[in-house]
């Protein structure tokens, strides 16, 4: 069998990710089995001062643990007002331990002053590793151009969701069209994005 073909371990210990990576992988054509990360894995520092940087290391934590091929990745909203912040940071942005009402919160309060939707441009960001035991890798990228809006709207999803509006959209947030339907948000999230990418590298790995 080839090596591509997986089962992967998902890296995640967000159980939202998981299942939005798992929804996603099944909606776009690649076979491999995805296993959810084993609880005895502690969880890895995100130390690297890079989204990419910092999903190599959560999937070299994987497979050194495990011994099976990893899949790992790490996500940011870039908020322009705000010099790319949260960026890297984007999960613990509110400080420890991570929560995402109090990460929102912040930068709501932080774009306060500013009203127009170009003034409150930011961009979602994700960058995805399949890494396997002899050091070889796959990496792809997934990034979605909006905007923050100034309140909440949508129940769906996750993170900075109900805040966030894709450029390319109908202008309901993230949160709104997850609420609707969780494939609706997978075609324009830059998670949706990055795993298609990496699901397509995979399956032409595997000859498809």
């Amino acid at each position: 069998m080839d090596e591509a073909a997986g089962p992967f371990v998902l890296a995640t210990t967000n159980p939202n990710k998981a299942r939005e990576i798992k929804e996603i992988f099944a909606s776009y054509g690649l076979t491999a089995d995805l296993l959810d990360r084993p609880e005895h894995v502690a969880e890895v520092a995100e130390t690297e001062p890079t989204l990419l940087g910092n999903a190599r290391l959560k999937a070299k934590a994987l497979v050194e643990a495990t011994g099976l091929p990893a899949i790992a990745e790490d996500s940011g909203i870039e908020v322009e007002a705000l010099g790319g912040a949260p960026g890297v940071r984007s999960a613990r942005y509110a400080g420890e331990p991570a929560d995402d009402q109090a990460n929102v919160d912040k930068v709501l309060s932080e774009l306060a002053g500013l009203a127009l939707p170009e003034q409150r441009r930011a961009r979602f960001v994700t960058m995805a590793v399949a890494m396997w035991p002899n050091g070889r890798e796959v990496l792809a990228e997934g990034v979605v151009e909006g905007w923050v809006v100034p309140g909440r709207r949508g129940r769906g999803g996750f993170g900075y969701d109900p805040v966030f509006v894709p450029l390319e959209g109908d202008g309901r947030t993230f949160g709104e069209l997850a609420e609707a339907s969780p494939e609706a948000k997978h075609v324009l999230s830059h998670r949706g994005r990055a795993f298609r990418a990496l699901a397509a590298s995979l399956a032409s790995c595997q000859g498809h």
